[in-house]
């Protein structure tokens, strides 16, 4: 890590030096000892201004602030670094991720076997009208069928949802 204070109209002292250098832990946490810090220190009317740029190998960041006190505008220039670091930081990771799944070869298992049943529902069957059965199936927005005794004529019927998602269709026994 590389300190570098320049200081117009304002002399850069020890005292500076050491409170910038103790500050710098705040960034050494996101990227070690490889980055480097340019300080420049200026007045205007009555305001401290700080401006402070931090190079990394692949980023720049930049934080300008004015407060009446050098310190404070130190700090509130960390404080802004410190937000752009972790927003960047966050940003590179959300896009490693999204990357990596994007890349991700997903093993499929294909079933070998054709034409065999490899499922089985069990569910009551109730005598019904047709009417009572679309209410049914109507509370039920996920299920596209229901299978009912259809009490009019006492046979097995399917009453589906047609693709419009409006209307019905039955399938009833023909004997």
């Amino acid at each position: 890590m590389n300190i570098t204070i320049l200081g117009k109209d304002v002399s850069a002292t020890e005292a500076i030096k050491d409170y910038v250098n103790k500050k710098m832990d705040r960034l050494e946490k996101y990227f070690g000892e490889n980055f480097d810090v340019s300080l420049t220190l200026r007045t205007e009317r009555n305001e401290q201004i700080a401006e402070m740029t931090v190079k990394t190998s692949s980023d720049t960041y930049r934080a300008v602030t004015a407060h009446n006190d050098l310190y404070a505008s130190i700090d509130k220039d960390l404080d802004i670094l410190e937000g752009q670091v972790r927003k960047m930081k966050t940003k590179k990771e959300r896009n490693n991720k999204e990357d990596s799944i994007k890349n991700l070869q997903v093993e499929t298992h294909v079933n070998e076997t054709e034409g065999e049943i490899i499922k089985t529902v069990y569910y009551d069957l109730k005598p019904m009208t047709p009417e009572d059965a679309v209410l049914k199936l109507q509370e039920k927005p996920a299920d596209r069928f229901i299978t009912f005794i259809n009490s009019e004529t006492n046979k097995v019927n399917v009453l589906f949802k047609l693709k419009d998602n409006k209307n019905f269709g039955i399938v009833e026994p023909d004997v």
